[in-house]
C-alpha cells in the first residue's frame, strides 16, 4: 500500500496543486490494466488465425535431419496455443507501452512527453531487431550445436513440437526483450531513479549481467555466438550511458537557467 501511495504520489508532480484521491490512481491503474490485457488477448486472436504460418515460419531453423514429433493428444493444440500467446505479446507490444507511459504520463513534463512517440517507436524498433538476430543467426546455431551434440553421443534427435516451441519462442523473445535494456535505462533516468554517475559506477556489474544474460538465453559453447548476443547490447548500454550524460547536463543548464534568470 505505501509503495503504490509513494508511485501515485509521483504520479502529481506536474500536477500542479490537484491532488487525486488514492482510489482515482487505483481506478486509473486498474483500466489500464483493463486496457494492457485487452490488448493482449486481441494480439492473441489475431496470432491464432496465423499459427500455421507462425509455426512454419518456426520450424525454418531446424537442421535438416531432424524430426519433430508430438508425445501427447493435446501437444499440438497446447503449443498452438504458446504459440499464440507469445505472438499476442509481440503484436501488443507497441500498445502495452503506450498504456503503461500514458499511465505515467502526469509525471512527465510537456519536454519529456515529446519523447513519448519516438521511444514507443524506438522501443519497437529495438526488440524487432534482437528478435531478428535472434531468429536468423542465434537460434540456428545454437540448434545446430544440440543436434551435433546429440549426433556424437549416438542419439536420434527426435524433438517434441511443444519443447520445441518453448525453446525458440523464449530465446527469440528474450533477446528481443533484452535488446529494450536501453529504452529501460533512459526511461528510468528521465523519472530520476539513475543518472549518470549511477551508471558509470555500475558499468562492471551491468556487463557481467548482461554476460550471463547472453549465456542462458543462447546456452552454447561457441564464443562467436555468445560475443554475437552479448556486444550489441553492451555497445548499446555504452551509448546510453552517454545519452543520460547529456539528459544530466541538460537538466542542470535548465536548473541553472531557472535559479539565475536573466
Amino acid at each position: 500500500m505505501s509503495l503504490l501511495s509513494k508511485f501515485f504520489k509521483f504520479r502529481e508532480k506536474n500536477d500542479g496543486d490537484i491532488v487525486k484521491p488514492f482510489l482515482e490512481h487505483m481506478e486509473d491503474l486498474r483500466w489500464t490494466l483493463v486496457k494492457m490485457a485487452a490488448g493482449l488477448v486481441i494480439g492473441m486472436i489475431v496470432s491464432f488465425i496465423f499459427v500455421d504460418d507462425i509455426s512454419y515460419f518456426l520450424k525454418k531453423p531446424l537442421p535438416p535431419d531432424i524430426k519433430i514429433i508430438s508425445t501427447g493428444v493435446t501437444h499440438g493444440f497446447v503449443a498452438s496455443i504458446e504459440l499464440a500467446f507469445f505472438g499476442g505479446i509481440v503484436v501488443s507490444l507497441p500498445f502495452q507501452i503506450y498504456f503503461l507511459a500514458s499511465f505515467i504520463l502526469p509525471a512527465l513534463t510537456r519536454q519529456e512527453r515529446k519523447y513519448l512517440f519516438p521511444g514507443i517507436c524506438s522501443s519497437a524498433l529495438l526488440f524487432s531487431a534482437g528478435a531478428f538476430a535472434a531468429y536468423h543467426w542465434i537460434l540456428p546455431k545454437t540448434l545446430l550445436f544440440f543436434a551435433d551434440y546429440n549426433r556424437k553421443m549416438g542419439i536420434e534427435s527426435l524433438w517434441a513440437w511443444d519443447d520445441y516451441v518453448s525453446f525458440c519462442v523464449w530465446l527469440i523473445i528474450g533477446f528481443g526483450l533484452l535488446c529494450q535494456l536501453p529504452i529501460v535505462m533512459i526511461v528510468l533516468a528521465v523519472v530520476g531513479i539513475v543518472n549518470y554517475k549511477f551508471l558509470t559506477k555500475t558499468r562492471a556489474y551491468a556487463i557481467v549481467a548482461i554476460l550471463i544474460l547472453a549465456a542462458i538465453i543462447a546456452p552454447t559453447p561457441d564464443p562467436i555466438t555468445f560475443l554475437t548476443l552479448g556486444a550489441p547490447i553492451i555497445v548499446l548500454y555504452e551509448a546510453c550511458i552517454w545519452i543520460v550524460w547529456a539528459m544530466d547536463r541538460k537538466k542542470k543548464k535548465l536548473a541553472a537557467g531557472q535559479e539565475f534568470p536573466d
